[in-house]
């Protein structure tokens, strides 16, 4: 996604490679997006308390501080966007990321349009979902209003981008924003990991089954007053997942 408006998308390159993050700067500059590099994850931490960063593209393996310590530290004050990167490929390691607070993973070596494809993907998602953390919560928004879904006491307003659960807000990344809002839209509609994924990320599902059940699980966590008994994300075993329908 080339940005052509007049402040470019600003994206966080941190890798311990100096080579790989020359290499990524030359790929991004030239798609239209400002690039500033970290070679930890301590650097990493530095240049998102001092700028405006719209994407971070996370190496899993550094010194210092490694991508899953970064990525849990990130997640603790911000739901920028996380893209690792990471030469370990396996099932394991991907979900690992992932429930780390990543929204995407990408193993090395990669391919640059790939990596770009991947990137513009997530700054849409993030341009139209928005950032949901520090929204200070409308207890008495009406859910009659236009853009607001509701079930029982989960209340999701599109415009706001604001979710509250019984009047308490809840911070969710745009990925599990768009999850969320996509089963709100059809209650006790059941859809598979497959579905979810192509209309929330917008490309072909292929073996996304687990990176649909981490952010689901990360949702539960959120919403649901016991995860493992949920009122409103309910999972229908073999078949895939809906959202309650409650007065």
């Amino acid at each position: 996604m080339r940005n052509n408006g007049p402040v470019p998308f600003t994206v966080l390159v941190c890798d311990d490679d100096a080579d790989i993050r020359a290499a990524l700067e030359v790929y991004l500059t030239q798609s239209g997006y400002q690039v500033i590099g970290a070679a930890d994850g301590v650097e990493a931490l530095e240049v998102l308390a001092r700028e405006t960063v719209h994407l971070v593209v996370l190496d899993v393996m550094m010194p210092r501080m490694d991508g899953i310590q970064t990525a849990v530290a990130i997640r603790a004050t911000s739901n920028v966007p996380i893209l690792f990167l990471s030469a370990k490929g396996e099932d394991t390691d991907r979900v690992l990321g992932l429930n780390m607070g990543g929204d995407d993973y990408l193993v090395k070596p990669f391919n640059p349009v790939e990596l770009l494809a991947r990137i513009a993907a997530m700054l849409r998602r993030y341009a139209r979902l928005g950032g949901l953390g520090g929204i200070v919560p409308d207890v008495a928004a009406p859910a009659a209003s236009p853009g607001v879904l509701q079930t029982g006491g989960l209340v999701l307003d599109d415009a706001a981008k604001r979710v509250t659960v019984d009047g308490r807000e809840v911070s969710l990344t745009a990925i599990e924003f768009g999850i969320l809002q996509f089963l709100m839209e059809s209650p006790e509609q059941v859809f598979s990991s497959e579905q979810i994924y192509e209309n929330v990320w917008a490309e072909p599902p292929f073996n996304v089954s687990k990176t649909v059940a981490v952010h689901i699980r990360h949702i539960r966590q959120k919403i649901e007053v016991n995860p493992s008994a949920p009122d409103y994300l309910k999972v229908v075993h073999g078949f895939g997942y809906k959202i309650a329908k409650l007065q």
